[in-house]
C-alpha cells in the first residue's frame, strides 16, 4: 500500500476499547484500582525535532519519513494527539530485583494506539519519555537522550540479529532539559531530552497481570488473557481454562527462545524485573543493558545489580525460568489447579537448553552427531572462555575465518591458532589464561573436519551465524556524545552498520574493534544504572 504521514494515519485502539480502564483526570501518582490502564495525553514539549528514523520499519508500518520538523514530529513528540489516538498508560506490577513492587505501570510511556503494517498485522505504537502518568510516581515521566539513543538503537540492532525484540521507529529531540542523577550518587546534572518511538504487537507483560492477580481483580485478569489470546495467540483457540494452560506453555517457550538468543550473541539485559518481561516473549525496556566483551558469566553493566549480580550473563535463563514461575502463580486463577501450569516451566528449560545448542551447533559450523558428545563440547567451550578473558564477539568471528580454512590447512593450525587468539584476547599471549581455549580448539577442529560441506560452505554458514558488529557500549556512548554536541553522523553511520551485523563492511572495521582501554570502567561503557 502506499505510504501515509503518521499524522495522518487511522489508528485502532483495541486495547482501550476491549478493556476496562479510566480516563485520568490528571498526571498525578495514585492507585488506579479496577483499571487496565488510564486514559492520558503526552505532555507536550518545547522544540520537536527528529534526530533519528528507522526506515525499514517505517517502511513496513506504511509510513513516509518525515521532515526533521512538522506535525508527524509534532505527533512523535507527544505536541499533536490526532483524532484516531486514545493515548494510554497502562498498569502493571511486578517484582524488582526479587522483591514484590506492588503497582508500577507505565510512568513514563504513552501508547498512541495500533497501525497496521502492510502485511496487515497490527503494531502498537508508545512513547518512551512522553511525561508524567498515573504510575510515575515520583518521576517526570522523561527520558534523556543518551538513554533514548541506547533504546533506539539497540531495538533495531536486536532485530537485525534475529533477536526477539521490540522496535524503535524514530528518536526525537524535545528542546527540554531533564534533570537525573545517572549513578545515584548526589551529583544530578542536566542533560537534553528525547522521546523513542517504540513499536510492538503489544507491550503487556507479565506485569499486567500480576498487578490483576495480587488485587483480586479476576474479571480484569481474565479479560486481559482474553484480549491477548484472541488477538495475539488466535492459534490457541477461544479461550477457556484448557487454552489458558496452553497459552502460558506457549509464553514459556517464547520466552526460553528469547533468552537463548540473548545467550549467543552475549547480551545482558541487565533489569531482568517480572514487569520487563514482554508476554509475547520480546525483548523489551531497554535500560542498563550490555554486551559482553570478555565471556563473564557473573558481568552486569547495571551499577544497582554489583551488590548480588541477580542479573548477571550467566543468570539470565535461570531468571526467566523464576519470572514465569511467578507468571504461573497470577495465571492460576484461572485454571483448576496450578499443577496444570507446571509443564510450562518444564518446556521453557527443554527449549532454552535445545535452542542453545542448536545455534551454538550453527556459530561452530556443525551439524548435528552425537548429542552426547556434542554438548560435552558446547559446554567445555563455555568453560574455557569463561577463563581466557577473549571477546565473545571476535572469537566467534574470528573463528570462523580461521576453523574453515584449516580444514585445507592443518600445518597451519598452530599459528592460526595464535592470531585467533592474539585477535580477540584481552590479555596478552603467551598467558596460561588461554590453554583451556586452545585445548578446545584442537579437540574441535577434528570434529568440524567430519563435516561432509565444502570448508567454503562451512565458513559462509558460520559467518552467516556470528555477527561481526554488535552494539558495543562504548560506540553506543560516542553516538551519544556525539549527539550532545549536535553531531549526528555517527548515529547514522551506527544505524546504518547495525543493520547488517553479519556483512564484513570493511569501511567500518573500527566498529568491529574490542573495547579499548579508556572505557574498561567509564561510565556509560562498562557501568550503567536504571537511569542510563
Amino acid at each position: 500500500m502506499p505510504s501515509q504521514h503518521l499524522h495522518e494515519a487511522q489508528f485502532t485502539n483495541t486495547l482501550v476499547d476491549e478493556l476496562r480502564g479510566e480516563i485520568a483526570p490528571d498526571a498525578r501518582p495514585r492507585q488506579v484500582p479496577g483499571c487496565t490502564y488510564s486514559r492520558i495525553n503526552p505532555t507536550p514539549v518545547a522544540d520537536p525535532h527528529l534526530l533519528a528514523w528507522s526506515a525499514d520499519l517505517g517502511e513496513f508500518l506504511g509510513l513516509a519519513q518525515p521532515a526533521e520538523r512538522g506535525p508527524t514530529v509534532d505527533a512523535l513528540a507527544g505536541n499533536l494527539v490526532t483524532g484516531s489516538m486514545k493515548p494510554f498508560a497502562a498498569r502493571y506490577a511486578g517484582h524488582q530485583f526479587g522483591n514484590w513492587a506492588g503497582q508500577l505501570g507505565d510512568g513514563r510511556a504513552i501508547s498512541l494506539g495500533e497501525l497496521p503494517a502492510t502485511d496487515g498485522s497490527s503494531w502498537e505504537l508508545q512513547l518512551k519519555g512522553a511525561g508524567p502518568t498515573p504510575y510515575s510516581r515520583r518521576a517526570d515521566g522523561r527520558a534523556v537522550l543518551r538513554s533514548s539513543i541506547r533504546e533506539f538503537l539497540c531495538s533495531e540492532a536486536m532485530h537485525y540479529l534475529g533477536v526477539p525484540t521490540t522496535r524503535a521507529l524514530s528518536l526525537a529531540g524535545t528542546g527540554d532539559v531533564v534533570v537525573r542523577d545517572m549513578f545515584y550518587d548526589g551529583n544530578p546534572r542536566a542533560e537534553p531530552g528525547a522521546i523513542v518511538c517504540r513499536v510492538a504487537p503489544t507491550f503487556v507483560r507479565f506485569g499486567n497481570f500480576q498487578m490483576m492477580a495480587a488485587a483480586g481483580e479476576l474479571d480484569n485478569l481474565r479479560a486481559l488473557a482474553d484480549y491477548v489470546i484472541t488477538h495475539f495467540y488466535p492459534e490457541l483457540g477461544t479461550p477457556s481454562a484448557e487454552v489458558y494452560v496452553k497459552w502460558y506453555e506457549e509464553i514459556c517457550r517464547r520466552t526460553a527462545l528469547m533468552v537463548a538468543h540473548w545467550m549467543s550473541v552475549g547480551f545482558v539485559h541487565g533489569v531482568m524485573n517480572t514487569d520487563n518481561m514482554s508476554i509475547l516473549g520480546l525483548t523489551i525496556d531497554y535500560g542498563p543493558y550490555g554486551w559482553l566483551e570478555p565471556y563473564d558469566l557473573a558481568w552486569t553493566p547495571n551499577t544497582t545489580d554489583f551488590g548480588h549480580r541477580r542479573y548477571a550473563f550467566g543468570q539470565q535463563p535461570q531468571v526467566a525460568l523464576w519470572n514465569l514461575a511467578r507468571l504461573a502463580e497470577a495465571l492460576a486463577l484461572l485454571v483448576p489447579n496450578i499443577e496444570q501450569l507446571r509443564p510450562g516451566l518444564d518446556l521453557y528449560k527443554a527449549t532454552f537448553e535445545r535452542t542453545r545448542q542448536e545455534i551454538l551447533l550453527n556459530k561452530l559450523g556443525l551439524t548435528p552427531s552425537s548429542a552426547e558428545a556434542d554438548s560435552k563440547l558446547t559446554e567445555s567451550l563455555l568453560e574455557a572462555l569463561a577463563t581466557s578473558e577473549v571477546d565473545m564477539t571476535m572469537f566467534f568471528r574470528q573463528l570462523s575465518h580461521t576453523a574453515p580454512t584449516l580444514l585445507a590447512a592443518p600445518k597451519q593450525e598452530h599459528d592460526r591458532l595464535q592470531e585467533l587468539l592474539a585477535a580477540a584476547a584481552y590479555t596478552p599471549l603467551p598467558n596460561p589464561t588461554h590453554t583451556p581455549l586452545l585445548d578446545w580448539l584442537r579437540r574441535y577442529l577434528p570434529r568440524l573436519s567430519q563435516e561432509t560441506s565444502t570448508p567454503e560452505a562451512i565458513k559462509t554458514s558460520m559467518l552467516a551465524a556470528n555477527p561481526k558488529y554488535v552494539l558495543r557500549n562504548y560506540i553506543a556512548q560516542k553516538a551519544i556524545e556525539a549527539a550532545e554536541k549536535g553531531d549526528l553522523t555517527y548515529l547514522q553511520t551506527l544505524l546504518e552498520v547495525l543493520k547488517k551485523p553479519f556483512d564484513e563492511q570493511p569501511e567500518h572495521e573500527e566498529l568491529a574493534a574490542k573495547r579499548p582501554d579508556w572505557a574498561w570502567d567509564m561510565p556509560g561503557c562498562a557501568t550503567l544504572s536504571c537511569s542510563s
